[in-house]
């Protein structure tokens, strides 16, 4: 619940601090002292959009501080998600700076926070109710969560929506896939074209290296059979190089016979000539062997032009050319395996299709039997605000499937016997929809976690009894929890557990407000001048106790 607020330098309010207790808190004052600006202070701090005309008039800038006691579960949840530091005692601190140059500066905590992290927060620990807010809190859009809440059925909506979000999902990719069908058959063909061409093609890495260095040799060969023979006959003719270093070998031998210093020469010189024997036979066979066929240097350029004009369409190299090959298989895989996705979604579709109709079903079963019990308690509450013969209707259209369901749910009211039910918003004057809005939030008091509410001048429009009761019914609402209730009425604000005074004054050509909490005597003499709307008797005083005092005696 909300324990402190800390206002400086918002419109008249220079600076002041407000404390506020469990149970029905009331703020009283005239008209003009700043009620509702406390009221613009807290939704400031709550990261609602606010304007720099709001900073006093001579300030630079203002700040507003919240501090909550006692936080619940999914608030702190909210902020370990957030990264936010806790309080071990369950307490939390809000902050939120606003300059004249439009800038902000939120904390949590005494973290650095966006305006955006303060709303997530801040919905979580209390609603503002206003006099303009009946209409947005009596909209169609809100009342199949108003149902909801009372129907119980978090676990029935947490599996419809996430069958139909796996729903939307298939639906989305099947179409996708739909869509590409067409294109990728004409894909498919033209990969089919590619795969055969470069499969049949038998494309290895460096063959046209390969190639054409023997395309080179073949172009020359009559060059290379010439220094071949022209080799050969330099190392066997009659007076070539064997012949010249067989001789000089015999007559080294010859010389070795007599002079042994010449032994090792004439042995090297006689290796000499195996050795050129053995290269001469191998010249020999080289000339032998050499094959040259115009065929094959024919079939090496077509086979040279064919990789030239493969590579124009696949890839300058082999290696790049065979890297086309890979991918178009790959592709072709893909799409492949995409008709047999289509197959398998579509089966899904109609699983998940049957599914959501079952779970669709039950969750406007639940619906419909909360409605009725809702039906019947809002009326009891309206009966007792002095609406008696008002016909409160929860009325159902089945739409089209949605993440909520297929319910289109919304709030019917007949003030009168014999009209028929309309829209609550067409027909509801402004006392009517504080009452309403009362009594739904009576109602469901018991299913929301929200720990505070915050009823902003929720009497506009009613008096005599009416505004007994519905002090009766803050004083109800807020056991257990706290209300915090802006209220121009006598009532009410007898009816409170903690009341206070909001005044302004002029001092030095400068308006200030000013908060004070009130004892006995002080909340006596403002719900006389409350009464009184002037100058109070000593008789209206006395009533005003009496009054403080039978609010205390019905409390109890």
């Amino acid at each position: 619940m909300l324990v402190g607020l800390k206002i400086e330098n918002i419109a008249v309010i220079e600076s002041a601090e407000l404390e506020f207790d469990s149970g029905l808190n009331v703020m009283t004052g005239e008209t003009g002292a700043g009620k509702s600006i406390v009221i613009d202070s807290i939704n400031a701090v709550l990261g609602e959009r606010t304007s720099r005309e709001l900073i006093r008039t001579g300030a630079d800038s203002a700040r507003v501080y919240a501090s909550f006691a006692d936080i619940n579960d999914a608030t702190e949840k909210l902020l370990d998600e957030m990264g936010i530091e806790k309080m071990p005692d369950k307490t939390l601190v809000l902050s939120r700076s606003l300059s004249a140059s439009g800038k902000n500066a939120c904390r949590i905590n005494g973290c650095p926070a966006t305006v955006s992290a303060l709303k997530e927060i801040g919905a979580g620990l209390l609603n503002i109710h206003g006099q303009h807010d009946s209409q947005a809190l009596l909209s169609p859009d809100r009342h199949c969560g108003f149902i909801d809440s009372l129907a119980e059925n978090e676990a029935l909506r947490a599996e419809y929506k996430q069958v139909f979000t796996r729903l939307v999902a298939v639906k989305k990719e099947l179409e996708a896939l739909y869509d590409s069908r067409d294109e990728k058959a004409a894909r498919l063909d033209y990969l089919n074209f590619q795969i055969n061409e470069i499969t049949e093609a038998n494309v290895h890495v460096g063959e046209r290296d390969e190639l054409s260095k023997e395309k080179e040799l073949l172009q020359n060969s009559g060059r290379v059979i010439k220094s071949l023979e022209k080799a050969y006959a330099a190392l066997s003719s009659d007076n070539g190089i064997i012949t010249g270093v067989e001789d000089c070998a015999h007559e080294l031998e010859t010389a070795s016979k007599y002079y042994s210093n010449a032994e090792s020469s004439a042995k090297s010189m006689r290796s000499v000539s195996y050795e050129l024997a053995e290269i001469s036979a191998q010249v020999r066979d080289l000339v032998d062997g050499f094959d040259y066929s115009p065929e094959r240097l024919t079939e090496i350029n077509e086979r040279l032009d064919f990789l030239y004009r493969l590579s124009m369409k696949y890839g300058a190299s082999e290696s790049e050319i065979l890297e086309t090959l890979e991918k178009a298989v790959n592709e072709k895989n893909a799409i492949e395996i995409s008709d047999e996705k289509i197959s398998e979604l579509e089966e899904q579709l109609y699983a998940l299709s049957d599914k959501i109709k079952i779970l669709s079903a039950k969750l406007t079963e639940s619906r419909m039997t909360a409605a009725r019990k809702f039906e019947k308690k809002v009326k009891a509450e309206l009966e007792f605000l002095d609406m008696p013969k008002v016909t409160f209707v929860v009325d159902r259209k089945a739409t089209a499937l949605t993440s909520k369901g297929a319910d289109a749910i919304e709030f019917l009211i007949s003030a009168n016997p014999g009209q028929e039910p309309k829209a609550i918003a067409k027909i509801a004057s402004g006392g009517e929809l504080s009452r309403i809005m009362l009594a739904i939030k009576n109602v469901l008091s018991d299913k929301d976690e929200i720990a505070t509410l915050i009823f902003d001048e929720i009497d506009t429009g009613v008096s005599g009894s009416a505004a007994e009761k519905i002090a009766l019914k803050l004083q109800q609402v807020s056991k257990g929890r706290q209300v915090i209730c802006v209220t121009h009425l006598a009532r009410i604000a007898a009816q409170a557990d903690k009341h206070m005074k909001i005044s302004k004054s002029v001092d030095d050509m400068k308006t200030y407000t000013n908060i004070d909490s009130l004892d006995f005597e002080g909340r006596a003499a403002e719900i006389a001048r409350i009464t009184a709307g002037g100058s109070v008797t000593a008789l209206q005083l006395e009533t005003a106790k009496e009054m403080l005092l039978n609010a205390k005696g019905s409390i109890e």
